[in-house]
């Protein structure tokens, strides 16, 4: 991967840096959309920066909840719910009814296609099924292999504020029971949607509570009279639930940090322009902290996108949100798609979507991206519901270093080893070495201790 020296120098080459600005001015009518050209006033690598929400505010809200769960946890928790999602709670488990009335909400149409969704994912998550290695003589004396072992118990967060997201329950149920987890526990906060309940009983989650927010995280990595404590903590959310994801995350694992969602779309002339707009705004309207990229050899082409956008936008349901979210968007105008591509490497989008000629050429230079979506029919959508893959995935540039969410992600694996007297003995001069270079005496001494244990059975 290029530098970021070296994508300062790329700068030069890079022709205009658009922000795109919305601004609500009383109806959607009134949308007026601004262009500024700011190219010399901010460097690609201030672009690159999310927009985050002050993270030192959240941690002290978060550090307050933090203090007042470990006080008083049920007392406190029910607050909160009555607070916040405005339910009085008397217990957190969800019953076994509530999952059996929620299928009454359900139409036959959506039931189907959550089952359709469900075998998809299925399919693409058992290919990831590992086998164990078996134990194999590395050199004439030593065995060595390896096994995996499942989580035995996980938590998955599936978010619930602004829409009802039964997707995540799909993308985390999912690989957790296939890999075995022995007891596979998910929280949402209270007003459960009825697809929620529906998904999670078709994914055989085996415990199910009312609670959400930073509480809910705290909750999972402490000993609570209702809620057990887990082993590792799954899902993503808003700023709050990822601050206290890492706080705890010295109690309990955690999957990721999972910062705002984001898009790049990387698009060349022949790139469908309404394709182009539908992919931006479907991430936009995750939440108004969201962040969408457009990223173009061709200027006209830009300008196509941004009109489109505008069409598309006052046809939808969450248009607030989607405005909100563009405020903190941008388009970049490059010299060609491998500039296009150093940008998008440089930005680690969670998905990039590829809407140009010959994409395939341009795959090997694909460093840091999480989910990447290949020409004008693979939208997003498609991904973050049915099309096989997770849609659990790093953001915030976290795709420079983390995975998403896959099978693997719920086991560890354990190594064994075996070593023969006459391996001991022909590498124990050097293990000792190293430990006295190491000024650690112990070690040496646990080596010294059966060197001469042998030497006593050969003399004896």
């Amino acid at each position: 991967m290029k530098n970021k020296n070296y994508m300062k120098k790329k700068e030069k080459n890079i022709l205009k840096i658009i922000n795109i600005t919305m601004k609500y001015i009383k109806n959607l009518n009134n949308i007026t959309q601004e262009f500024s050209e700011f190219s010399s006033k901010f460097s690609l690598e201030d672009l690159m920066k999310r927009w985050v929400e002050d993270y030192s505010k959240i941690l002290e809200i978060v550090k307050d909840i933090e203090k007042n769960i470990l006080i008083s946890w049920d007392e406190y928790s029910k607050t909160l719910a009555l607070k916040f999602d405005w339910v009085k709670l008397d217990t957190f488990r969800v019953l076994k009814e509530e999952f059996i009335n929620a299928e009454k909400f359900i139409s036959d149409d959506l039931k189907n296609a959550i089952k359709l969704a469900k075998n998809n994912i299925e399919k693409f998550h058992k290919r990831q099924i590992p086998n164990d290695l078996e134990p194999e003589e590395i050199c004439k004396w030593v065995t060595c292999y390896k096994k995996f072992s499942a989580i035995e118990k996980v938590w998955l967060y599936i978010p619930w504020g602004t829409a009802p997201l039964f997707s995540t329950v799909l993308m985390l149920a999912i690989p957790a029971k296939l890999a075995w987890c022995k007891r596979v526990i998910l929280c949402t906060p209270p007003n459960i949607a009825p697809e929620i309940l529906y998904t999670a009983k078709l994914c055989w989650v085996d415990e199910m509570y009312k609670i959400g927010w930073a509480q809910a995280i705290f909750s999972l990595a402490n000993w609570t009279k209702q809620i057990p404590k887990v082993d590792k903590i799954f899902g993503p959310w808003n700023s709050f639930v990822t601050a206290a994801k890492m706080m705890v995350s010295s109690k309990v694992a955690i999957d990721m940090p999972a910062w705002p969602s984001e898009v790049l779309v990387i698009a060349d002339k022949n790139a469908n322009s309404s394709f182009v707009a539908s992919d931006l705004l479907s991430q936009a309207e995750h939440g108004n902290d969201s962040q969408v990229v457009l990223v173009s050899d061709d200027k006209e082409k830009i300008d196509e996108v941004l009109t489109e956008t505008l069409k598309q936008l006052e046809k939808l349901w969450r248009n607030e949100i989607s405005i909100n979210a563009l405020k903190n968007s941008f388009a970049v105008l490059v010299n060609n798609i491998d500039e296009a591509i150093e940008v998008s490497n440089e930005y680690a989008p969670e998905h990039l979507i590829m809407q140009v000629d010959n994409y395939n050429n341009y795959i090997p230079k694909i460093i840091n991206a999480w989910s990447v979506f290949l020409w004008k029919y693979s939208c997003e959508s498609a991904g973050d519901y049915a099309s096989w893959t997770n849609h659990t995935l790093p953001t915030s540039a976290y795709a420079k270093a983390y995975s998403g969410v896959w099978l693997e992600t719920f086991w560890k694996w354990i190594t064994f080893q075996e070593l023969s007297e006459k391996w001991i003995k022909s590498i124990w001069k050097e293990v000792e070495l190293m430990a006295e270079a190491e000024w650690l005496g112990a070690h040496k001494n646990a080596m010294s201790l059966r060197i001469e244990s042998l030497n006593n059975l050969i003399n004896n």
